[in-house]
């Protein structure tokens, strides 16, 4: 992974073999960032994504192998306790065009994932909402 901040944006290049949420937190955490924007394309090998059950109040999750393309990784960091908290989440589809996603939980990456981090001035902690089962914004 190697990444240059430019003003309140950052450009990644997250390489083939890594994981793509621990890199993120990585870089969030060196430059400090407690409140961002993020979007990335790239290629996986293996990915988990869940869904979540509004009824159980729990995810449901699924691990994808293969030749994976992002179509779509796009989320937030913020916090939650004052410690570094990431919501993503990423479709992505296989050779037949069949796309899958959710929220994320793992990727790794089988060729490249090109990330942009849009640092936010301010900070935005989380709360448990147990009436929905989620950590939510709390202003």
């Amino acid at each position: 992974m190697d990444y240059r901040r430019f003003q309140q944006t950052i450009i990644a290049r997250i390489d083939k073999g890594e994981e793509i949420l621990e890199n993120l937190q990585k870089i969030c955490e060196k430059e400090q960032i407690k409140l961002a924007s993020v979007s990335a394309l790239g290629a996986v090998g293996e990915f988990t994504v869940g869904l979540f059950d509004t009824a159980r109040k729990e995810y449901q999750s699924a691990t994808k192998t293969g030749d994976f393309e992002i179509v779509s990784l796009t989320g937030t960091v913020n916090t939650m306790d004052g410690a570094y908290y990431a919501h993503i989440h990423m479709s992505a589809g296989d050779r037949e065009y069949h796309v899958f996603g959710g929220h994320l939980n793992r990727a790794v990456v089988s060729g490249t994932c090109e990330m942009v981090i849009q640092v936010i001035d301010g900070t935005v902690d989380r709360i448990r909402d147990e009436e929905v089962g989620l950590n939510v914004y709390r202003f």
